[in-house]
């Protein structure tokens, strides 16, 4: 399929350069491209390109007009002949979309990348310290250094994981970490994500995208490589396993999950079986897969299914995408969970409030990467000045994701203003204020031209023997004008992230 899909896309491209070359055209120009008053990643406040970015600009200032929206309309048709798309769910219904690109890359320099890498590094060593201790001896609940009723009335601390201790003491093996840049050009964490993190089939093939559309470019600027994320992948499942050459499976609910392709996609990428509860029982104390040779062990499991979902034995009795007893086979160590069950508590975003005390607790660091300031409504100041304030704030609802459950208050109604401070007068728990930051932006084309369109970043790591960052990401673009909810589900695209050697 994706040879297919690549000589299709090189078909493509090459029709829009004859086309282009049939008359006189303008070549596409950076020109009169504003800034505005955001940072910007390839320009800097004179409107001088960045280093970095120098070598993109050059060649593609040398195209011309036609050309640019002709790779750009390319790239677009490749990704819906590969089957790259995601589910929207709007009253019920859901929409299949292409997950949009832009193919105007986002550059990151190898300074500022080593900075991150070392963050984020620190960042989830603190978060697994943390996750095996609030579900064994409870040491920083004890210490009063994040409050226990906040632990305990969290819908995603799973009591039935008390106790618990995963295969190699580690909770969170895949996490996608989301950044922003505000007008100082600073990174900082907007939140963390831990549980079934996705997008990384994004990432991969938004760079063999660019590979098609821009290969000299990439390889004169020097990008390090994303394209092994599987096989780095493979081996962090491998080595949770207790003995050698593991069944390794991925686990999704079904073909009618949001992020389905993506979890085709990871286990063809890997060479391992995609199977849904249905092909999994519990017999003998094992986990054992249906096979047209009869059950085999299986040792690893890439769940891509909420925790509570995952056992209806153990969780959620109603769940029928679950395994029934697959949580007792996992407490007796005979089959890894990634990620295991109860990381999700790690998401919650008032947790995310106190990750800075949790570094700090655990490996007595500053953070490297700071957090978003945030305004925790339970406390009783914070919710004055939230609830006084809520016209210049983000306000966020704990345990919601995809950029739902979430008031923009500068752009929102009087309306809108009410409702939410009834909400968090109501329930306080669970919401977090955050100042409404104007994230930084990278061009992307617009028509024929080059406009700001607002980004974060979703790097990926990996924990298994290490902390392993795989160096770029997912930079996901708000692609509505002025708009800075960049998730896919609200109207968001992505873009490939060059990370410089």
């Amino acid at each position: 399929m994706k040879q297919k899909s690549t000589a299709k896309f090189q078909s493509q491209t090459m029709n829009g350069m004859t086309q282009s070359q049939g008359q006189p055209t303008a070549n596409f120009t950076f020109e009169d491209y504003q800034t505005e008053s955001f940072f910007d990643e390839m320009f800097d406040g004179q409107s001088q390109v960045r280093a970095g970015c120098a070598p993109f600009q050059q060649r593609v200032e040398q195209l011309s007009r036609e050309d640019i929206v002709g790779r750009q309309h390319a790239a677009e048709r490749a990704l819906m002949s590969m089957g790259i798309t995601f589910n929207v769910y709007s009253e019920g219904e859901g929409t299949e979309r292409i997950m949009p690109i832009d193919i105007i890359p986002r550059v990151i320099e190898s300074a500022e990348w080593n900075k991150l890498e070392a963050g984020l590094i620190q960042r989830i060593k603190a978060l697994n310290m943390f996750l095996d201790d609030v579900y064994n001896e409870q040491r920083i609940l004890n210490d009063g250094v994040v409050p226990r009723d906040l632990i305990e009335s969290s819908q995603s601390f799973l009591q039935p994981c008390l106790g618990v201790r995963p295969p190699k003491g580690i909770w969170c093996h895949i996490t996608g970490t989301d950044l922003i840049r505000g007008d100082d050009g600073e990174f900082m964490v907007l939140e963390d994500n831990l549980r079934c993190p996705s997008g990384v089939s994004y990432m991969l093939e938004n760079r063999e995208l660019s590979k098609q559309t821009f290969p000299e470019v990439l390889t004169q600027t020097g990008v390090r490589p994303v394209s092994d994320y599987p096989m780095r992948l493979l081996q962090m499942l491998q080595y949770i396993a207790d003995r050698p050459n593991p069944t390794v499976v991925v686990l999704t609910p079904g073909i009618y999950n949001s992020a389905y392709f993506e979890h085709s996609y990871l286990a063809q990428q890997m060479g391992v079986e995609l199977v849904e509860a249905r092909d999994l029982v519990v017999s003998g104390g094992y986990v054992k897969m249906r096979t047209t040779k009869g059950f085999q062990i299986v040792d690893v499991i890439y769940r891509r299914i909420d925790d509570t979902f995952l056992d209806p034995q153990a969780f959620n009795p109603d769940s029928m995408i679950g395994v029934p007893g697959i949580f007792e086979v996992y407490k007796k160590g005979r089959v890894a969970l990634a990620n295991a069950p109860g990381t999700g508590v790690a998401d919650d975003k008032v947790i995310y409030a106190y990750v800075p005390r949790i570094i700090q607790y655990y490996l007595g660091e500053e953070p490297i990467i700071p957090n978003v300031k945030t305004y925790i409504c339970r406390e009783e100041e914070d919710c004055k000045y939230v609830l006084e304030n809520i016209e210049q704030l983000v306000i966020k609802e704990a345990n919601e994701a995809g950029g739902y459950g979430m008031l923009i208050g500068p752009k929102a109604t009087p309306e809108e203003h009410e409702l939410f401070r009834k909400k968090i007068q109501d329930n306080p728990r669970n919401y977090i204020a955050q100042p409404t930051i104007s994230l930084s932006r990278v061009p992307c084309i617009v028509g024929d031209r080059a406009e700001g369109r607002h980004v974060d970043l979703r790097p990926y790591i990996l924990y298994g023997d290490g902390v392993n960052v795989i160096p770029g990401g997912l930079t996901r673009v708000a692609l509505r004008k002025g708009s800075l909810v960049v998730n896919s589900s609200q109207g968001g695209g992505g873009k490939d992230t060059w990370v410089l050697y």
